[in-house]
């Protein structure tokens, strides 16, 4: 039986889950391809469906947008109902995704709140949280150097690898990156564990590179949180990346977490990927 107070413990390491799922590989100078992701997510604990989420990804030579919304289903529903949506667009300059704006919402049943931020070349410009949450001084603070060299975290949804050779492979786990979410300041770190082969119900089925994550709190967060804490210690998380068509870009097609309920596993039934073919210019 899940209790109230354990319910809520979930939310917040389904929260965390969900950060980890958008995070971005470093910047690369390899040539760029044009694609689009649907795909569907279903969340699990010890086996029972408590969650349910869609993510779309549209790039095209010169720009990309990304967004994904998710809430609770099932059992947790009847004892900690929440959703949340997250969004972000930019430029593609160089191959390289440049982040320009971000935005994202979470809903409960005691509050909703909405994060606002506008990026240029990895600096975070402007940011803002609404309702402004109240001071804690627990909370370590973030400084303005926390907020440079950072990706978003929906921006950081794409893991992309460099070369020309498949992207599906032990290289693709080697990095790591730094994250601000507009409240948190962390790291990032992928190694490779083993290749697998996956079906999903409607779309993909093919290989994926599955990478252990591991997750370092810088700033901006209470030390004292139990999700907090078990995420820094957890060596045992782990993410399945499958390639988005006309890309070279990986996405999560699952995660898992083990917790103290049971595993937690975020996984996709329907992974469709579409090449978009490039833009051919005008002539007269």
């Amino acid at each position: 039986m899940i209790s109230p107070r354990r319910a809520t413990w979930l939310l917040r390491a389904l929260g965390g889950l969900c950060v980890l799922a958008f995070w971005l590989a470093g910047p690369t100078q390899s040539s760029f391809a044009q694609g689009r992701l649907d795909a569907q997510y279903e969340a699990t604990l010890a086996g029972i469906p408590v969650g349910k989420g869609a993510w779309t990804i549209d790039i095209s030579d010169d720009a990309y947008s990304a967004s994904a919304f998710g809430g609770t289903s099932g059992l947790l529903k009847a004892f900690a109902s929440g959703s949340g949506t997250g969004a972000a667009q930019g430029r593609v300059v160089n191959g390289a995704l440049v982040s320009t704006n971000y935005n994202a919402s979470t809903t409960t049943s005691k509050k909703t709140e909405a994060i606002r931020m506008v990026l240029t070349n990895g600096t975070i410009k402007e940011f803002a949280i609404e309702p402004e949450p109240p001071v804690d001084p627990d909370r370590l603070p973030v400084t303005d150097a926390h907020r440079r060299g950072v990706l978003d975290p929906m921006t950081g949804s794409m893991l992309r690898v460099p070369g020309t050779s498949d992207p599906l492979g032990p290289d693709a786990c080697h990095t790591g990156n730094a994250i601000f979410d507009g409240r948190m300041r962390y790291d990032l770190k992928l190694d490779f564990k083993r290749m697998e082969t996956v079906k999903a119900e409607k779309g993909y089925q093919g290989p994926v590179v599955v990478c252990a994550i591991y997750f370092s709190p810088v700033a901006g967060y209470i030390p004292d949180r139990p999700v907090i804490k078990y995420l820094a210690a957890a060596r045992n998380m782990e993410i399945a990346f499958a390639p988005v068509a006309g890309t070279r870009i990986l996405v999560p097609f699952r995660m898992v977490i083990p917790t103290p309920l049971g595993v937690a596993m975020l996984e996709a039934t329907q992974f469709i990927t579409t090449a978009t073919p490039p833009r051919v210019a005008k002539t007269n």
